[in-house]
């Protein structure tokens, strides 16, 4: 198979897989589609949100499990603010040109969608006008050459606050969440170190952005901030009860040397002097809780190290936390970051205020942040690609094996017919469980095209309520991944749910 088949093939799986997250009500968009649409803002269909919201929650429960507190900041904050952390100058993307259409593209996702998982990090313009030249990197949009110039183009969304005050929608959640530290110091009782995080709405003025929710302008990320004092990092306790956890380690090093990634004890990595500190390796180690936790499988998770030449000049250490996906192959999803003193001394010099900590000794200092930022639509689009299945049988059906943790329908009750005694008993069994478990009632159809509808909602478990209720009191259950039913008694079900939904039951084992 040509690179091209093998291109066309990987497209038409992509086009499938969103055709079938438009008409099953998880995305919808670009939005709004009644006026034509705009790309990069879409629209979470009901099971969309519902798995968006179980995503955040299991982020906001891992989060606070881990000792840190949520916050809420402004998404639009003045001009200033955004100088001083840099944003204002310096946030910006390298956008060619087509010489026939004129249409403008992110230059390095314009050239990963092409070949696939090339590393771009600290590569020149040069150099990525010669990877477009060399690969024959053509236009999407009518098949012409690109003009053989890259420029800068800024992501920031300007907008005036009153009649003339310039400010801007912010580009990511991390800025925001720096500036209440004075705040931080009161509610913490000057105790370092502390952490915070926020889930909220950031903007971009991104360049044709495709890939559906993955790259879009408006999205909603979740960054975690770690406040320490230097000195802390390497005498950090809560590093000591996770330092034997192994991590698919991917450095610098491996990847110029086209190596695979190796799970590497903490430990190791601290030894070795991969990872420079107890504190950011105990922060990659919550990364990858985190995304476990939203339901990715370990085996499809990486964490690559930054190369020095692309990495921040003010951080010390910088991994990102990639996904592989189906649809585009290893994709980055968070970037673990240790900005030492930056963001706060910055803001220091620009705000005049004195933003520093007390030590026990009395002597101030500017605290270090390690930084865990990453987005939920990325991960929301990563289970809805890994856990899709189309098949090829009859008529063909899809099946969205999704986690029963984070499915948006955890559980469906059918009443075999519309009619007594079944259904009585069936709509209070919905109604004894939907306070625990988010369940479905669907009376409509015959009992095979229900079990479809919720296989293709991602529902891992429906009960049907038979005639033989009033014989021994009992429903079958049925397995969306296996397709296998059992009978339990009716008023086991509430139990035999939680078991199965918290993982704690399996199946087979009812």
């Amino acid at each position: 198979m040509t690179e091209i088949q093998k291109k066309d093939k990987k497209d038409n799986k992509i086009d499938e897989l969103t055709s079938f997250l438009q008409n099953k009500s998880f995305i919808w968009g670009p939005e709004p589609e009644i006026y034509g649409g705009m790309a990069g803002f879409y629209t979470y269909a009901p099971l969309g949100k519902q798995l968006k919201n179980n995503i955040e929650n299991a982020i906001r429960k891992t989060f606070i499990r881990n000792g840190f507190w949520e916050v809420e900041c402004p998404c639009v904050m003045q001009e200033e603010v955004w100088i001083a952390s840099g944003h204002a100058g310096g946030f910006t993307d390298p956008v060619i040109k087509c010489s026939k259409c004129k249409s403008n593209f992110r230059v390095d996702k314009l050239i990963e969608e092409v070949i696939g998982d090339i590393q771009l990090g600290g590569k020149t313009n040069e150099e990525l006008l010669m990877i477009i030249a060399d690969n024959n990197i053509k236009c999407p949009s009518c098949k012409g050459s690109f003009v053989p110039e890259i420029k800068k183009h800024s992501l920031m969304m300007k907008t005036i606050i009153g009649l003339d005050k310039t400010a801007y929608n912010r580009p990511e959640t991390a800025t925001t969440t720096y500036l209440p530290f004075l705040r931080y110091l009161t509610f913490f009782r000057d105790k370092l170190p502390f952490g915070v995080f926020q889930i909220g709405k950031a903007f971009r003025n991104e360049i044709s952005p495709r890939q559906c929710v993955l790259r879009g302008r408006e999205f909603t990320q979740a960054e975690g901030q770690l406040f320490i004092f230097g000195d802390q990092k390497n005498n950090y306790e809560p590093y000591e009860s996770v330092k034997d956890n192994k991590l698919p380690l991917w450095t610098h090093h491996m990847q110029e040397s086209k190596h695979e990634p190796k799970l590497t004890c903490l430990c190791d990595a601290i030894d070795k002097v991969i990872l420079k500190n107890k504190a950011y390796a105990w922060a990659l180690n919550l990364g990858f809780e985190l995304f476990l936790n939203m339901g990715i499988p370990a085996e499809r998770i990486r964490f690559r190290q930054h190369a020095p030449t692309e990495k921040a000049f003010y951080a010390d250490d910088a991994w990102d936390v990639e996904i592989n996906l189906n649809s585009f192959g290893w994709t980055e999803v968070c970037g673990i970051h240790d900005r030492t003193t930056y963001d706060l001394t910055q803001h220091a010099k620009h705000s005049g205020k004195n933003l520093v900590a007390t030590r026990e000794d009395g002597s101030k200092e500017v605290p270090h942040v390690i930084e865990i930022a990453f987005g939920t639509d990325r991960p929301t689009f990563a289970l809805l690609d890994i856990f899709y299945e189309k098949k090829d049988v009859g008529e063909g059906k899809s099946i969205l094996h999704l986690p029963a943790k984070v499915a948006p329908v955890q559980v469906a009750i059918f009443p075999l017919i519309k009619k007594e005694p079944v259904l009585p008993v069936a709509k209070k069994l919905y109604d004894d469980i939907k306070d625990n478990f988010i369940c479905r009632f669907d009376a409509s159809g015959s009992i095979g095209k229900r079990y479809l509808r919720e296989d293709e909602s991602g529902t891992p478990y429906c009960i049907t309520v038979d005639f033989d209720i009033e014989k021994d009191n009992t429903v079958t259950i049925r397995d969306r991944d296996t397709e296998k039913q059992k009978r339990i008694p009716l008023m086991e079900v509430p139990d035999v749910l939680k078991g199965l939904i918290s993982g704690n039951l399996k199946f087979e084992d009812i």
